[in-house]
């Protein structure tokens, strides 16, 4: 097994990487898959903290497009992602990795209330840290979520996972057989071409502080330790000179 380059790193899963092939909630063929890919990474030596979403369960706009209160919506979203949180620890812990679910707010009954230190501390004993309920707060996604966490807790890198996309593409490569797949892109360029690398307070987050992010699609076998290798896999995102290169 190689060494990772990164010394700690926060991977974003989507709330539909949780469902797989299912049209809703959680597969359990899925959510094995992705506790083992994780376990994989773990054992290149990375503190490795995972941001979940919870589409699979609960979309907040699409609630609100049907007159529901945008915050209790989003409230609502949290919720969506402490189950897919707890239904991961559980997954990890089946292969023998240590977790901690810490949940941005207050269900002590079932997760560790976020704290910083305590989830450096996790970190630093060699246990994954699953970070759930977003920021605690409406109006915010899980992107910005996973930029925040990523931040707070000191991280090299922010993994951006996506649902079957190998990258970030000028369109949608499901719809359009021509998509072009960039291999790098500068922060501004993201934002200015409106790609779909996360939302745009997310990669503003990014930006100003200078957190390289990578998106890939952890449902290809061996990605994440690639990735965390340092091999050029998928779409990199950071203030580095555009690569001249768009597939």
């Amino acid at each position: 097994m190689p060494k990772s380059v990164y010394r700690r790193a926060v991977l974003k899963l989507s709330g539909e990487s949780f469902k797989g092939n299912l049209p809703f909630g959680i597969d359990p063929e899925a959510l094995a898959y992705l506790a083992r890919e994780i376990k994989a990474g773990v054992g290149m030596g990375v503190q490795l903290s995972v941001v979940v979403g919870g589409g699979n369960f609960w979309r907040g706009e699409e609630w609100e497009a049907r007159h529901m209160d945008r915050a209790t919506a989003d409230y609502a979203g949290m919720l969506a992602t402490v189950m897919n949180a707890l239904a991961f620890q559980d997954a990890l812990e089946r292969q023998a990795v240590v977790a901690r679910t810490q949940s941005a707010i207050d269900i002590q009954a079932v997760a560790e209330p976020y704290i910083r230190r305590r989830a450096v501390e996790h970190l630093e004993q060699g246990r994954v840290v699953v970070f759930a309920a977003g920021t605690g707060n409406p109006y915010m996604t899980t992107d910005t979520a996973a930029a925040l966490r990523a931040l707070e807790i000191g991280a090299d890198v922010l993994l951006m996972s996506k649902h079957r996309v190998d990258g970030v593409y000028d369109s949608d490569p499901h719809k359009n057989p021509q998509a072009r797949k960039f291999d790098h892109l500068q922060y501004i360029e993201a934002l200015n071409l409106r790609l779909e690398v996360m939302d745009a307070t997310a990669l503003s987050l990014c930006m100003e502080n200078q957190l390289p992010i990578v998106v890939f699609d952890l449902f290809s076998p061996g990605s994440l330790v690639r990735v965390l290798a340092g091999e050029a896999l998928g779409t990199s995102v950071s203030q580095e000179q555009l690569a001249t290169g768009r597939r």
